[in-house]
């Protein structure tokens, strides 16, 4: 679902500036300025964000990739998950118990709902994490 940069949690007003600069206008948009580190690197670079912050603000664009949790994110993001990343590592059990505690079981999704939720996470494979830095050894180099 595309959300305006505004809807991320904690995003400021000068973010918000900065990226709209580039011609970012929403998450999906901005997920995709964000995928690679190298283009974190880049966007830092042209709007003085600092990469780990993008790394951050890219993890809750591709969590709205997943479709029905936009409706929980508040609490998601409260019991600890803050990407993709995070959400497959989850057990669907013990994630349904987790929001059934914090909503109450009225207010929770179902079950199958969250099953869903980490299926999807770990079928989309979108956002490039824990890049090893090249150092003077690696052979990536060109000399």
């Amino acid at each position: 679902m595309y959300r305006t940069l505004e809807y991320l949690r904690g995003i400021a007003p000068d973010e918000c500036r900065r990226l709209r600069g580039l011609g970012v206008q929403h998450s999906n948009q901005l997920l995709h300025f964000l995928t690679l580190d190298i283009d974190r690197r880049k966007v830092s670079r042209k709007t003085g964000i600092p990469a780990p912050r993008l790394l951050q603000l890219a993890r809750q664009c591709a969590l709205l990739e997943i479709s029905g949790i936009d409706r929980h994110l508040d609490v998601v993001h409260r019991l600890g998950i803050d990407g993709l990343k995070a959400l497959k590592a989850e057990d669907a059990g013990a994630l349904h118990d987790r929001l059934r505690s914090a909503l109450g079981p009225v207010a929770a999704p179902q079950l199958t709902t969250v099953e869903y939720w980490i299926s999807q996470a770990r079928s989309i494979d979108i956002l490039e994490e824990d890049v090893p830095a090249a150092s003077e050894d690696s052979p990536s180099l060109v000399r």
